[in-house]
Formats: C-alpha cells, structure tokens, sequence
C-alpha cells in the first residue's frame, strides 16, 4: 500500500517547480507582500533594539516632575517632553496628543479591515467608502507628526542650559532651544537622534501607504478592480497598513510609555 503526499498548494501534475502553484494557497503578490513585511520587521527590530540599548545605558531622572529640566546626565521622561497640544498653548497634557495620533492611526486599521471585507464581497461601493476614510486617518496621522516635529524641533519658550561638545570639539554650556542632530533642550543627543530616525522611518512607510491607499481608492472608484472581478490588490495594501500600524505600536510603547 502506498500513498502520495502532495504540498499545500502544489500542483500534482506539475510538481513544485514546474510554475502554476500557490504555496499556502496564497497568490504571487501576497506571498511577496509578506516577504517584504518580513524584511521589514527586521529593519525596524533592529532599530528598536538599537533605542532600547541606548536608553538603558543612561540613568534615568529622579527628581520631582516639576523640576525636570533636560541634561545629558540622564534620560528625559517623555511625558514631560510630548505633553503640548495643538492651539492650545501653555496646556500641557502628558502624551494627550501623540495618543490621540495613535488612537487615529489604529482606527484606520478597523476602517482598513472593512475594506477588505467589502472586498470579499465585491462590494464597490463599501470598498471605495472604508479606503476613503482609511486614506483620511493616514493623512491626518502624518500632519499631527509634522505638527509633532515642528514643535520638537523648536522646543519650549525656556529652553535647557546644556553642557555640550560642539562642531569644534569645545566643550561649551549654552542655554539650547529644542532640537537638532547635534545637541537638543530634552536631553543626551541620541534622545533627538533616535526619534527623528525612528519617528522618521515609521512616518516615511505611512507616507507610502497613504500613496498606496490613494491608488487604490482611485482605482476602486473608477471600477478596475470591479473589472478584474476581484480586490486583491486592496487585501494587500491593507497587509501593509497593518503593519504599519502594528510598528506604531511597538514604536508609541519603547519611545514614549518607558
């Protein structure tokens, strides 16, 4: 007695390599999508582990909150450092505003999840609606983080006396006034450094998505995809979105909560 076991998605007739096969039983292009996100994955671990070892090797403030004031000492708190909040100046909630950016962003993944499933159901109509306002949470996502970097950039009205070595390799103390690559008001350089880079990074892919989520949207809208007979190409930029949005999280828990 014998028997033949045949691959998850492997044509009998042309064996695995002989082309025509869907491995899992997914399509070319989701498989790809997944290596992609694989990749990625690595790239922003690498860069989060990168943070984590940085951060650690610096003690962290023990004072009263109220007299925090940035040092290249220790590491700033950050919700002593991200606590303003658009048009209202003076008000200082701790992490209100980058919450807010987050609880956006991780909405558009529900409005995300609709679209897809308006998808399945060759629902043109829903599909166009949910990418709508997918591509909306995108937008406003980005403008609260260029919001967010203007004013990390320019800093507090106060400003922090630092201790520092300049461009000339002179060790001066100067009263700095927000942020740059070299010396920043919060605290020790790499603070400034890895949120620009990291934010950066994470802001650049949602960049990308949101131009993805604008192709489809088009092209949901003119019926291309009602054309095909089917919304892949929408399941796959919603893998995406969701990665995105999953990054964020990790992001939003390593830089801001500890």
């Amino acid at each position: 007695m014998s028997t033949t076991a045949t691959a998850i998605g492997v044509s009998p007739k042309r064996g695995v390599w002989g082309g025509g096969n869907e491995p899992l039983k997914a399509s070319y292009g989701k498989l790809m999508m997944w290596f992609f996100l694989l990749s990625d994955i690595f790239t922003f671990a690498a860069l989060l582990i990168t943070y984590i070892s940085l951060r650690v090797s610096f003690p962290a403030y023990g004072g009263p909150a109220d007299a925090f004031v940035g040092s290249n000492e220790y590491w700033p708190v950050p919700e002593l450092v991200f606590d303003a909040i658009p048009f209202f100046h003076g008000v200082h909630i701790p992490l209100a505003f980058v919450g807010l950016m987050t609880f956006i962003l991780i909405l558009s993944s529900v409005t995300m999840v609709l679209a897809v499933e308006a998808g399945h159901r060759n629902d043109k109509k829903d599909v166009v609606k949910w990418l709508l306002w997918t591509l909306l949470g995108g937008i406003t996502f980005l403008s609260c983080q260029a919001w967010e970097w203007t004013h990390f950039i320019h800093g507090t009205p106060n400003g922090s006396l630092i201790t520092y070595v300049n461009n000339f390799g002179q060790t001066v103390t100067e009263t700095i006034f927000g942020a740059n690559l070299s010396v920043n008001e919060y605290g020790p350089s790499n603070f400034a450094q890895l949120f620009f880079f990291i934010t950066g990074f994470h802001g650049f892919h949602v960049t990308l998505g949101v131009f993805l989520l604008f192709l489809a949207f088009y092209q949901a809208a003119v019926g291309v995809y009602e054309q095909r007979g089917h919304y892949e190409m929408v399941e796959k930029i919603g893998l995406y979105w969701h990665f995105v949005d999953l990054v964020w999280v990790f992001v939003f828990t390593l830089f801001y909560l500890i």
